[in-house]
């Protein structure tokens, strides 16, 4: 992990309040109209949200390269592959 990286997302999606597996499909589609090797910063909510769409971005094939804990939500770094799938 780069810093430099980690502190410049090329964009931000707030799913606070959206149900899974919604959060889930709304971070995939905006990934999908990245860049090759952009980096989103997804804000979910904590419990199931934060539970389970990190695993399934990996599943899919994305980098999650940070969560951080921002107290009553947590924020998602996610990097879309440099080889688009």
């Amino acid at each position: 992990m780069k810093l430099s990286s980690l502190s410049s997302p090329d964009a931000q999606l707030d799913l606070r309040g959206t149900p899974c597996p919604i959060n889930f499909v709304r971070t995939k589609l905006r990934l999908e109209k990245m860049p090759p090797g952009g980096l989103l910063e997804v804000w979910l909510d904590p419990g199931e949200p934060i539970e389970q769409v990190p695993d399934s971005l990996i599943m899919a094939g994305y980098q999650v390269e940070q969560i951080a804990d921002c107290a009553g939500y947590f924020s998602l770094l996610v990097r879309r592959p440099a080889i688009a799938q």
